[in-house]
């Protein structure tokens, strides 16, 4: 009986158009024990269920503790209501317009904790296109799977008996590597075609097949992210280049049709063989830093997508006779520009893009004091890393990163004999620079 419960479970046999009665998978097949999971998670699971309440932990966690990956985030679903959750925790919030979700701080985590969702119905608001606006209709556990993107994201662990509740035949598509749509896919992404993207964020990711019903409308319904605001973008695009797969999630987004609209001038860029090699070397770099478990900025990841139409404007300006610098800074406000049409890049972080290119032109300078006066800006690590991407990719001359890896390592009379002799046209240009406009000495040179 067991080997033949464990079979229809893993087979594929099932049902998928889920049924309200689903998979309970015991520890003894699916290897989750409850010290798996985060301390926050399984103490809001048992408050909750301690007022009566059924809760789990739900989606990505479940999905990436059955296939041995350590989960990011550990987010609760519950059947009950966002305030009766905020009731039950004093350290918690209602957050969110379009569905609300409570965060509830445990210690130093914050956990997402949604009330299951109902069906959607005739007064479910949507735009033109059908993508849901408003969806604050709660429901039962049955029904919050159904509503959710993709079968292996539609998992409930249970912390207190330790089991999987399976509705859509997840833990079977996990073992055959599918990435299969709950529901009929066109539909799926009408309501929310962010789910297009992350379809291809995860089939990189965890390296599973788009499930050909899935994968087919994709490229014929992209014109539907145009509909999509700024900001989930700007979320979706950092979590892709964020997770550790960004090549291949780049790469597929091209194969997809995914890029046109998503990042405006991305094909036009990896069109580019320089801006492609510059692209693709940032992507991998980011990717190393992601599996060691490394830190990543935003800024400098769009910094490295950006830089080449940058090139391309800051060309076009100092042809058009506009001087050096004067030209970039009319070059970089313009493709943030564009880019701030579809992508909700914060300011802070499009602050941080300008600093990293505005400092290249400074590692050109290595004579005199600049080259002193650019190792004190705050921003020289993340400009120099930017630097040794663009040598990496034969951008510049490696002599000029090797230099300066050289320069901030040296000390003292090793690091003044490094300095390049400056031209005597730089000197000059520089004493007319100090002197007053009526020629008079300045006080300092009397």
């Amino acid at each position: 009986m067991i080997r033949k419960f464990i079979s229809r479970v893993f087979s594929g046999k099932k049902s998928r158009s889920g049924s309200n009665e689903p998979a309970i998978i015991p520890v003894s097949s699916h290897g989750i024990t409850r010290d798996r999971l985060s301390s926050g998670s399984r103490r809001t699971c048992e408050t909750l269920q301690a007022e009566g309440f059924k809760a789990y932990v739900v989606g990505g966690a479940v999905r990436d503790l059955l296939i041995g990956a350590d989960p990011k985030d550990f987010d609760i679903a519950t059947d009950a209501t966002p305030e009766e959750v905020r009731r039950a925790f004093r350290r918690s919030r209602i957050i969110g317009r379009r569905f609300q979700i409570v965060h509830v701080m445990m210690g130093q985590e914050t956990l997402e904790v949604t009330t299951f969702r109902g069906t959607l119905d005739a007064n479910t608001k949507t735009d033109e296109h059908g993508r849901v606006l408003h969806d604050n209709v709660f429901g039962s556990q049955a029904e919050d799977a159904a509503r959710r993107d993709f079968t292996a994201n539609a998992l409930y662990y249970d912390p207190t008996t330790e089991t999987v509740i399976d509705y859509h035949h997840g833990v079977g598509d996990l073992k055959a590597r599918t990435l299969r749509m709950i529901g009929e896919p066109r539909a799926r992404y009408r309501e929310d075609p962010v789910r297009m993207l992350r379809a291809v964020r995860l089939a990189a990711k965890l390296g599973l097949a788009i499930d050909p019903e899935a994968k087919k409308p994709i490229r014929e319904m992209a014109e539907l992210l145009e509909n999509v605001p700024a900001a989930r973008l700007f979320d979706e695009m950092l979590k892709l280049l964020t997770s550790g797969h960004s090549v291949k999630c780049i790469t597929q987004l091209r194969d997809e049709g995914l890029h046109h609209g998503l990042l405006p001038m991305l094909d036009v860029i990896l069109e580019q063989p320089m801006g492609e090699k510059f692209v693709m070397a940032a992507l991998a770099n980011t990717d190393e830093r992601v599996r060691r478990g490394k830190g990543t900025s935003p800024g400098f990841l769009f910094a490295t997508l950006l830089w080449h139409e940058v090139l391309a404007h800051w060309d076009k300006m100092k042809a058009k006779g506009e001087a050096k610098i004067p030209a970039l800074f009319q070059a970089m406000d313009t493709v943030l520009d564009v880019q701030g049409e579809k992508l909700a890049i914060t300011r802070r972080i499009a602050g941080d893009i300008k600093d990293i290119w505005a400092l290249q032109p400074r590692f050109e300078q290595r004579a005199g004091k600049r080259p002193y006066a650019l190792l004190e800006q705050p921003r020289f690590r993340a400009g120099y890393d930017f630097l040794l991407l663009r040598a990496q990719a034969g951008e510049i001359d490696t002599e000029v990163a090797d230099w300066w890896t050289h320069f901030q390592n040296a000390e003292g009379d090793k690091r003044a004999e490094m300095l390049i002799p400056e031209a005597a046209g730089d000197k000059k240009k520089r004493r007319r620079r100090k002197k007053p406009a009526n020629g008079a000495p300045q006080a300092s040179d009397a």
